[in-house]
């Protein structure tokens, strides 16, 4: 489902134009990401926390050049889902 999907998807529910609900979820969107470049996680209960994790320093490989460079220790976000959410899709998957 893309973002224009779901715009369209909640203007048929609420009747809401979809100018306005773009605005919206583009601010929730901004929201997020502004929270997490601060460092801030970001807790939806009964949906699920987008999280900043940390990745330790490792060693990779350019296979090109065939040289192994130093990975350094970086953040990256990353969505954690809640309990319920998970179980609901296990039921509805199959």
């Amino acid at each position: 489902m893309t973002k224009a999907e779901i715009v369209a998807e909640i203007a048929n529910k609420t009747g809401i134009e979809k100018v306005s609900i773009q605005a919206t979820v583009e601010a929730f969107m901004d929201s997020i990401k502004v929270s997490l470049g601060k460092g801030e996680n970001v807790y939806l209960r009964g949906f699920g926390s987008f999280i900043i994790k940390q990745r330790a320093k490792k060693t990779g490989r350019n296979i090109s050049k065939n040289t192994t460079i130093i990975i350094p220790a970086h953040k990256i976000p990353s969505f954690k889902p809640a309990k319920t959410f998970v179980t609901e899709v296990k039921n509805k998957v199959k």
